[in-house]
């Protein structure tokens, strides 16, 4: 039998901020699936200024602005995305820069 579940992104949101803010760094919750699942949805919190040094792409990937504003660069492209947008993740080594304090919804669906 299916199990039904039900995610306050915005209460999320608020909670990863104010955990990287107590920490000190990013902060990050997988809300569905895991690295075991094809698909994986983890909300991550980012202070102003803070980053996500550059890795691989883990297959293919969206990030939802959540709240605040983000900067998503690959080599010599970059992208800003604020409060409402989505960004697709490149194929490619990317990193990013959170330009405000921001809470992002990370969505992966990885490759086989």
């Amino acid at each position: 039998m299916a199990v039904m579940q039900k995610v306050s992104l915005e209460a999320l949101a608020r909670q990863q901020i104010e955990q990287a803010a107590a920490a000190g760094r990013n902060a990050a919750d997988t809300v569905v699936g895991g690295h075991e699942k094809v698909l994986r949805q983890t909300v991550i919190g980012m202070l102003a200024g803070s980053e996500l040094g550059e890795h691989e792409n883990p297959g293919e990937a969206t990030l939802y602005v959540l709240k605040g504003s983000v900067r998503l660069i690959a080599g010599d492209q970059q992208w800003d995305g604020r409060t409402g947008d989505l960004l697709m993740i490149p194929d490619s080594r990317h990193s990013l820069l959170a330009l405000t304090d921001a809470a992002l919804l990370l969505t992966v669906a990885k490759l086989p």
